[in-house]
């Protein structure tokens, strides 16, 4: 059941909304005790499933296999072909296995961010006929892109090569260049607000139900999520497509339920925030 929310009730809220706000990146985890606990647990959590075999059927969605992949060190081990190509520019390496360092991605973070040009392309991470993905680090205070390339070769998903590239080379690079600032200046970010911002969340007073309402840029502050500022993450499922005047921003919590999702349209040459749901 959806309620609708009208704007001079939106502070309401804000008691739900706060204690959902994400925390920052690796980099930026802020040392009070709940965060460390949080992490201690994620840590445990990866340490816990090191040992343990994959289901067969994790081979089948790319996002099962991630998570396997991140958590168990003897899986990645068998699933990374070395000697692996690592590609900078003009300079090629490659890391023979005794140089592998293990990777957990965003694994001890407690959530990753995703980025999609629709609800439709949302889907894609249901689909079972993919047999090509990109994990995608992207450091702001390096202006590059790490990206782990994956594919899936006789029905098992493999790490094939490492590429860097610039994030101004990538289909993203307006939008990410947008987002940075969008993340770091305040100001910036109340010039970015749409008119009017759809909203839907849920109902602090019916936890099967959800409401949904205008936020206006009075009302922001309220509802204004923390954002990751030095790197986010991106998954590539498929090719990579044109960019495109849409964008979904996705902050996706790990076995916690939190999800964050804005959505940004490009007018007249300028990104503006239009729909934010939680």
């Amino acid at each position: 059941m959806k309620r609708f929310l009208l704007v001079p009730f939106c502070l309401l809220l804000l008691v739900s909304c706060g204690g959902q706000k994400t925390t920052n990146t690796e980099e930026e985890i802020p040392a009070d005790s709940a965060v460390a606990a949080a992490d201690s647990v994620a840590a445990d959590s990866v340490d816990m499933l090191s040992n343990l075999p994959m289901p067969k059927a994790a081979d089948e969605l790319f996002d099962d296999f991630i998570f396997n992949f991140a958590a168990n060190k003897k899986l990645q081990m068998e699933r990374v072909m070395f000697p692996l190509k690592k590609v900078n520019g003009d300079k090629v390496e490659t890391i023979d296995r005794d140089h592998w360092k293990i990777e957990r991605y965003f694994m001890r973070q407690q959530y990753y961010t995703l980025l999609f040009d629709s609800e439709k392309q949302m889907e894609v991470v249901k689909d079972t006929s993919l047999n090509h993905a990109v994990v995608e680090m992207i450091y702001f205070n390096t202006g590059a892109i790490i990206q782990h390339v994956f594919n899936r070769l006789r029905g098992a998903w493999m790490l094939t090569s490492i590429e860097t590239i610039p994030i101004s080379s990538s289909m993203n690079a307006s939008f990410l260049e947008f987002y940075h600032q969008f993340a770091t200046d305040p100001e910036f970010q109340m010039k970015s607000l749409n008119e009017s911002i759809q909203f839907e969340g849920p109902d602090p007073d019916d936890d099967f139900s959800r409401m949904e309402g205008m936020i206006s840029a009075d009302t922001w502050e309220a509802f204004a999520p923390e954002l990751p500022k030095k790197m986010i993450y991106n998954i590539v499922y498929g090719e990579p497509q044109k960019g495109s005047n849409r964008k979904l921003f996705v902050m996706r919590g790990i076995a916690n339920g939190f999800e964050v999702e804005m959505t940004f349209q490009r007018k007249d040459g300028k990104w503006k925030l239009t729909k934010l749901t939680t």
